[in-house]
């Protein structure tokens, strides 16, 4: 699972990068910092030490969890893009640009099959235990 969190960590950054070289807005860069939590949390879940390795991957699917739950304005967005028209304001959030949306709306899909990976071996570990 270290691995994994590692692998979706880059996916994310680099889905943020890609974001802020075509927009140039800063808020582009937000997924970098979640992949970076990502990356970070899977090295630290690469030990030997049960407690350690359950500790960090928890609090990486958390962080994906997150991730995801804050992305989901992006996804409604790119919803109102895809059927014909442009939304001027999501649940709030303004989503102004059709980039930012796809950039929310892949990060957002990486986190969801993020999380749900980590929880589907969460279950078998707690299964194998048991």
């Amino acid at each position: 699972m270290a691995k994994l969190a590692m692998v979706f960590g880059v996916l994310i950054a680099l889905v943020g990068v890609t974001g802020y070289v075509e927009t140039h807005f800063w808020h582009a860069l937000i997924p970098v910092v979640l992949g970076l939590l990502l990356i970070l949390l899977g090295f630290l879940a690469s030990t030997e030490d049960a407690k350690r390795r359950m500790l960090a991957m928890h609090i990486a699917v958390t962080i994906g969890l997150l991730g995801f739950l804050g992305t989901i304005p992006g996804l409604i967005a790119m919803g109102g893009y895809l059927s014909g028209h442009a939304p001027d304001a999501v649940a709030g959030v303004q989503v102004g640009h059709k980039l930012a949306a796809e950039v929310q709306s892949v990060t957002s899909i990486l986190c969801l099959i993020f999380v749900l990976l980590c929880v589907r071996s969460f279950i078998a570990a707690r299964r194998a235990r048991a």
